[in-house]
């Protein structure tokens, strides 16, 4: 039986995006795990006071970049597909250029500014010496980081998918993890950790404008422009980017407004316990960033070719992608947060285990959430984006002033998880409004039911055990197997699944037999 038309299309772009997604699922998994292992390098060898010290200066370190950008990084991501759908490649060639100019100025303008404030900063906001040096060597880096982003954004626009998830995820993240590895090893520990840092951001400048220049050079050829094309490209570029500056900059806020309120209230000791928890709970977040890879550039280009029925069924079926994978890993992070916490950290951080427990809710909802937040911000609504961070920050920055100094990191757990999880029903509600899209299948209340299953066995079999990463690896083992055997017995899946299962076959058994 032929298919429609209709069902042709959602499965060649299915297909697209699992293609893709074998790649970026790789190379995202290495950058994940060589990212968790920076992290307890630094944590191991420095201990919870320094590990607190440096993420205090990278949330520092994001929210300069959040100012520095002027919102261009989500401007770049929409118009360059957008005028790659449209066939304007002038207009490519100069909201890239135009973009280049004004974010230099910016990120060397900021860049002063951090370096010159980063005593003041240290001492009077923080009272922690040892940030000095750390905001110093970061606003180096920040010109470097900055437009290293433009150039990364500028492949991603080309859906250049896979080159873009090398440099971005895997690349810099290897260059920090051997940076700091040879510094400790030839003794510098006391700068180490922002050095290494500064020569990820460097060396990821350089390869970045490279390839672009070799690979795209179509961008850097002269443009023929009239100044009134000129002038509706900078005026669109601006109205949609303007309101991510605050947006971005709530956003990155709303993110570490936790740790930003344990710096203030608390210690830097407290903020490293704290990011022991957090970081691992943000594992929940992976799913989404490997789908959203591909997927974004391709509803951008669906949606200026009116494809609204395409995107509707792109979205829900990602979106049970995203619950059918990490319900299983949430329960198992829920159910061992304390085994997690110690395996990777070191029994000096098991005070983060409640932490753990509650960040993996939130964390939960915030990764079915992203689907809806790019939905919002192809529909171009960075106002009503922007509008949900204020609010949102707000009350996460109350739910933090008045929870952390009575219930220390659990405090700031609670109030990030009930944050993302208003967020998420915020934006269903929004898209359903605005486009009429509700990314939910009725199979997933299946994939539900499969999960609860085990996990109930899992709460009580778990008594019979010392839990260790033996008995973790014997017990996750069962209730991942039963898991899946439950999704196959509750028929969970559908034929786009199982078509996308028969690619990723056909995918690795390929790579096997060559090898």
């Amino acid at each position: 039986m032929s298919k429609n038309p209709k069902d042709e299309e959602i499965d060649d772009s299915l297909k697209i995006v699992a293609r893709t997604s074998v790649f970026v699922f790789i190379i995202l998994l290495l950058s994940k795990v060589l990212f968790y292992f920076y992290r307890i390098v630094i944590a191991r060898n420095f201990g919870p006071a320094m590990y607190g010290t440096f993420s205090l200066a990278s949330i520092i370190f994001s929210l300069t970049i959040a100012l520095s950008s002027f919102g261009f990084f989500e401007g770049l991501t929409r118009f360059i597909p957008l005028y790659r759908g449209t066939k304007e490649i002038n207009n490519v060639k100069y909201i890239f250029r135009f973009s280049i100019f004004i974010l230099t100025l910016s990120s060397l303008f900021f860049g002063v500014i951090l370096f010159f404030s980063s005593e003041f900063v240290s001492i009077n906001i923080f009272h922690e010496p040892n940030l000095i040096i750390f905001l110093k060597i970061l606003a180096v880096a920040l010109p470097f980081f900055v437009m290293s982003s433009v150039f990364l954004y500028l492949i991603k626009g080309f859906e250049k998918i896979k080159m873009h998830s090398f440099l971005s995820e895997f690349f810099q993240t290897l260059v920090k993890l051997i940076s700091i590895l040879l510094l400790i090893f030839f003794g510098t520990k006391s700068n180490a950790v922002p050095l290494s840092y500064f020569f990820g951001v460097l060396f990821l400048f350089l390869v970045a404008y490279f390839y672009c220049r070799y690979k795209l050079p179509q961008v850097f050829e002269r443009y023929i422009l009239k100044k009134e094309a000129k002038r509706q490209i900078r005026k669109k570029l601006f109205l949609y980017s303007v309101p991510l500056i605050f947006s971005n900059l709530l956003y990155n806020l709303f993110g570490y407004m936790d740790s930003s309120v344990i710096g203030l209230l608390k210690d830097s000791y407290n903020v490293g316990i704290y990011n022991a928890a957090f970081p691992v709970a943000s594992l929940l977040a992976f799913v989404p960033s490997l789908f959203m890879q591909t997927l974004f550039p391709m509803i951008i280009r669906e949606f200026s070719e009116k494809k609204v029925e395409l995107v509707r069924e792109l979205s829900k079926q990602i979106q049970k992608w995203i619950l059918i994978i990490n319900l299983p890993f949430f329960s198992l992070m829920f159910l061992f947060s304390g085994a997690f916490i110690n395996l990777l950290f070191g029994p000096q951080y098991i005070a983060a285990e409640q932490a753990l427990r509650i960040l993996s809710i939130g964390f939960l909802f915030y990764s079915l959430s992203q689907i809806l937040e790019n939905l919002i911000l192809v529909l171009g609504k960075s106002k009503i984006f922007l509008i949900n961070i204020i609010i949102l920050s707000i009350f996460n920055l109350v739910l933090n002033v008045l929870l952390i100094p009575k219930y220390g990191i659990s405090g700031a757990a609670f109030s990030t998880t009930i944050s993302y999880i208003a967020l998420a029903i915020i934006l269903f509600f929004q898209v359903k409004h605005y486009i009429n899209i509700v990314p939910i299948r009725r199979k997933m209340f299946q994939i539900l039911i499969s999960v609860a299953i085990p996990s109930l066995i899992l709460i009580y079999v778990r008594q019979f055990f010392q839990i260790n990463l033996a008995s973790m690896i014997l017990l996750g083992s069962f209730f991942i197997l039963l898991y899946i055997l439950l999704i196959f017995l509750t028929r969970s899946l559908d034929r786009n699944d199982f078509e996308i299962l028969r690619i990723f076959k056909r995918k690795f058994t390929r790579k096997k037999d060559l090898a």
